[in-house]
Order: C-alpha cells, then structure tokens, then sequence
C-alpha cells in the first residue's frame, strides 16, 4: 500500500490502480465576482485561498490587528460578511476575521471530515455509489479540489486520483449543494 502526505498529518492511502481525471478548470467569472468591492455574489458561500500566507484581521482593515495567519493555499473558507474589499470568512472549527478579497479564490476545495475526532478514513469511490470500489481511503483534514457535486455525492481530485465522496464528509460544501 502506498502512503502519500497531503496536508499536515492528513494521509491519502492508495487502495487500487485508478486513472486520474483532469481538475475541473476554474470558471473565470467566479473570480470576476472576487475582485473589486462588494460582490454580486450570495452570502454566505464557500471560497478558497489563493496563497499560502493569508493574514487574518480583527476588522475590515489594514490597520486593524492579525489574528492569525493561515498557511495553506486551497484551504475552504465560508465567506460570511462583506465590507469594501473585505470578506469575513470562517474557516472549519469555527474561527472567523476578515481576509482581503485578493487573497481569495472561486475555485471550490474541501476538506474530509475535518471534525473526526478518530481518524477514521473516508473511501473515495469510483463511482457514485457505497458498492463500487474504493480507490482510496482518506484521513480527515485531507485537502481535495472539487469537481461537480450532485447534491449528494461530490467527485474530487486529490493529487493524482479522482473518485467520489459523499458530500456530507466533506468540509467547503453545502448539504445539497449543485456544482458544476
């Protein structure tokens, strides 16, 4: 069996062979949405960060105090307040604080059962369904581009691998959300 490290102490264990599909690519007009003032976009909805340094502000400001930094680009974030070029985003234990709307993507990521207490792994499936086969098992906090999502399954990239996870283990997404 293969180990592959993907985020902190996250691991993907690679259970079969398993072709990898192409990353959904990013929608230009999402990020259209991002940049500028306030967006046309609904609040809340889920977002992802484009540097592996974003700093994480009190209040909507420059000159409002760092809270703290986050330090992995692609992580989900749920914008849930806008003001100007500011987006109040809450990451996956809870935490929110203001982020600068540069610093944010429309590319839509999750995380695998970031509230699993037991490291339990999630099988990615190659299709949409609990009898198809697994292609591999991920440990919660795993890190995976999302592809589409149906409202009940989701099918994510994670490295080299694509498959299917149901969408109420993933962290980035909403309970019967539709992603194209």
């Amino acid at each position: 069996m293969r180990h592959l490290n993907l985020f902190g102490t996250g691991l993907i264990l690679v259970l079969g062979l398993f072709a990898a599909g192409g990353v959904a690519a990013e929608d230009s007009s999402k990020h259209a949405a991002l940049e500028g003032t306030k967006s046309s976009q609904p609040l809340p909805r889920f977002v992802s960060l484009k540097s592996d340094k974003v700093n994480v502000r009190k209040g909507p400001a420059t000159d409002q105090a760092i809270v703290w930094v986050f330090s992995r680009a692609g992580l989900p974030v749920e914008v849930i307040a806008e003001s100007d070029n500011w987006r109040r985003v809450r990451d996956s234990e809870g935490a929110d604080g203001w982020v600068f709307h540069s610093l944010l993507s429309a590319r839509r990521t999750v995380l695998v059962t970031p509230w699993s207490k037991d490291k339990s792994t999630v099988p990615l499936y190659s299709s949409k369904s609990t009898s198809s086969r697994a292609v591999a098992a991920l440990q919660p906090n795993v890190l995976g581009n999302v592809m589409s999502c149906d409202g009940e399954w989701c099918e994510l990239s994670v490295q080299d691998y694509t498959g299917y996870v149901r969408q109420d283990q993933l962290w980035g997404v909403y309970k019967g959300e539709e992603i194209k």
